[in-house]
């Protein structure tokens, strides 16, 4: 049995008329940057993430940077973030001459552990980027405490989770200064390109990062301001206002597929006897919907990359979310850290592997995974 670890052609093919539909009239319109389509998922976006402004730009990565330039992070500022994440977390602070200052993640939900966050603050630090890691919150009651506290932006980085909710029922993206998300093809919700978008209850902050992605014209061709080219493709806006409509489907059905798996690894053991650990779903209580949302089916197995071949090996697609410690990446050289620095993240990073739990998955083939799994565990004893 083939099990690829994403199936994009099963989640288009149901909607494919729509998606073509959509995509005719903006070629019909000749409108191909941000045209009316791009306000209009700015404003859905902006209701389904719980926050007063949405404003599309190019990419995830875009719109980290363009919100670090909202809130003026320049050469000599400090930024607290976590070393597990995808490298644009990182990427767009040091494009902008500022200084990560890394926090090692919670053991087990691999996002930003808030209790070391404090020690990390110095007078140079100006925001702090928690990353909602694999679809679930980070812990942002305490954050956005240490946040206040010392006058610090909050810029969430929530690519991987669109729709998901804190414990109080608050989104990603709706709690900091700022939320970002990508509409990269394998998120949760995914164009036909790359996309992304700011989220804020900020007015002045949203205007800004309005003339931010247009080169910093205002009007056109007259530059108060440095920006840069964050436009977000009327096509791809299309698109996503097509699947939008499907989210909180797709969310439910991840959510239904992660209860599976768990239910029959419980079942098998697995954490007993093979050291395996699990997803843990901190937030899944009375009120909170989405307490998850499964970008990622993420566990943590000792022997992972030997695991991984066996799945290959059945037809199962894995992949390393992430290989390499943000810390640890040879660009970062400078930077001065050594391997034990952040010793949660670095274990995260040897030993968590990701298995498939798109919406189409069907059960059998999730027991056919669950079974691999098992067998290859064994096998490597």
């Amino acid at each position: 049995m083939n099990v690829p670890l994403l199936d994009l052609k099963a989640q288009h093919e149901p909607i494919r008329k729509d998606l073509l539909a959509a995509m005719e009239r903006v070629l019909d319109q000749n409108n191909f940057i941000l045209g009316r389509e791009v306000k209009e998922l700015e404003a859905q976006v902006a209701a389904y993430s719980q926050t007063r402004f949405a404003v599309g730009v190019s990419s995830g990565t875009d719109a980290l940077l363009a919100a670090l330039m909202a809130v003026d992070i320049k050469a000599g500022d400090e930024v607290i973030t976590t070393p597990l994440s995808f490298f644009a977390t990182v990427g767009a602070i040091v494009r902008l001459g500022a200084r990560p200052v890394f926090v090692d993640v919670d053991p087990v939900t691999y996002n930003l552990d808030p209790r070391l966050i404090e020690a990390a603050v110095t007078a140079r630090t100006r925001a702090i980027i928690p990353v909602h890691l694999y679809g679930q919150c980070a812990d942002m009651a305490p954050i956005l405490e240490i946040a206040a506290k010392h006058g610090l932006a909050v810029v969430e980085d929530a690519a991987q989770a669109i729709g998901s909710e804190y414990r109080d029922g608050r989104r990603a993206g709706s709690m900091g200064t700022m939320g970002c998300f990508s509409f990269f093809p394998s998120k949760n919700l995914g164009g036909l390109g790359d996309g992304g978008m700011v989220v804020t209850n900020n007015e002045k902050l949203a205007e800004r990062l309005q003339v931010l992605r247009v080169q910093g014209g205002k009007p056109k061709y007259y530059h108060r301001v440095i920006g840069g080219n964050f436009r977000l493709d009327t096509l791809q806006a299309a698109v996503l206002s097509v699947k939008l409509p499907y989210l909180d489907r797709w969310t439910a059905l991840r959510q239904k597929h992660a209860d599976l798996y768990e239910s029959l690894f419980q079942q098998a053991k697995i954490e007993d006897t093979c050291g395996v650990r699990l997803p843990r779903a901190v937030y899944k209580q009375d009120g909170v919907e989405h307490y998850h949302i499964y970008n990622q089916f993420v566990m943590a197995v000792p022997k992972r990359d030997a695991l991984r071949d066996y799945l290959k090996e059945k037809g199962i697609g894995t992949e390393i979310y992430y290989p390499v410690p943000l810390h640890l990446q040879e660009c970062l050289v400078t930077l001065g850290h050594r391997a034990g620095d952040y010793p949660e993240a670095e274990r995260a990073c040897r030993e968590l592997v990701a298995l498939p739990i798109y919406p189409e998955l069907q059960e059998e083939q999730q027991r056919y995974v669950v079974e691999s799994v098992c067998e290859g565990l064994d096998l490597l004893k």
